[in-house]
């Protein structure tokens, strides 16, 4: 099944089929016809089939398969050229393996050439790292650009001045599409930006005015106020010696009833066992 990571970067595309051609011709000066064929390979490496995934066109110029690389893994880069080649192969048609990576630690190793075990048949990724995206800090052009925005987000989300002028831009769209732009980000970050995406969304500065960022800022401050109580919980009983089982953690860590904590807050302080806990 598809991650939920696939998900987001397949609707990011989906939504804005010209946004690969812009990023090759912004980045790379490479000049595609907008009907290109955009394809965003599945988490099992295959090559879509025309009707699953997710842009065809009658007769397509061009293929381009779009990656997403967070980590180092020469078997990701290999896999890149097997599925260029692949597709190459159905649409005797050029193809350009355009491969977003968020970090730049990442992108110098992800730029080198792949030479595959193919005689002559070497890959020459076209990536798309943080130096190649300017940070978009004017909310108007985010809101007019929001794919491109989040793209900003994945590559200069560390500055919390990148990720206001985002949030800034999804106050101005319908509050679906803000809702949906926040989740593409959201789920394609990394660990980093998502706590300041978190951050700034649940901070006391942040203007909460519209349903949408009301509801994320709500959800965000009870998640932590129930972390703060189940911790709260499991310090007590492991000060007074009471053992904790396996589903006895899971049912504490994963309770969102702020009363039912509260309750077992105060059960913790003379429960001898777990059971009385939940008695």
């Amino acid at each position: 099944m598809p991650s939920s990571v696939h998900d987001a970067l397949n609707a990011l595309f989906r939504n804005r089929p010209t946004l690969a051609v812009e990023l090759l011709g912004e980045v790379f000066d490479i000049d595609l016809p907008p009907h290109s064929l955009i394809e965003v390979i599945p988490d099992d490496g295959g090559v879509p089939l025309p009707g699953q995934d997710p842009f065809f066109v009658a007769e397509p110029a061009h293929g381009v398969i779009v990656e997403l690389q967070r980590s180092v893994s020469e078997e990701d880069r290999q896999g890149w050229a097997r599925r260029s080649a692949a597709l190459w192969l159905r649409l005797n048609r050029p193809v350009l393996v355009l491969v977003l990576v968020p970090d730049p630690r990442v992108s110098d190793w992800a730029s080198q050439p792949v030479v595959t075990s193919l005689p002559g048949y070497v890959l020459h990724p076209l990536v798309v790292g943080p130096e190649q995206i300017a940070p978009i800090e004017d909310v108007s052009e985010a809101a007019d650009r929001l794919e491109l925005s989040v793209v900003s987000v994945l590559a200069h989300g560390s500055d919390e001045k990148v990720v206001e002028t985002f949030l800034g831009a999804l106050s101005k769209v319908e509050e679906c599409h803000g809702a949906r732009y926040y989740e593409y980000a959201y789920r394609l970050a990394s660990a980093d930006v998502r706590r300041v995406l978190e951050e700034i969304m649940s901070s006391a500065a942040w203007p909460v005015h519209s349903p949408f960022a009301r509801e994320h800022f709500s959800r965000g401050r009870a998640a932590g106020l129930s972390e703060g109580k189940a911790r709260a919980v499991l310090t007590v009983l492991r000060a007074r010696g009471v053992g904790i089982t396996d589903d006895a953690l899971t049912a504490i860590t994963s309770c969102a009833d702020q009363e039912q904590l509260d309750d077992w807050a105060h059960r913790a302080a003379t429960a001898l066992t777990v059971d009385e806990l939940f008695a």
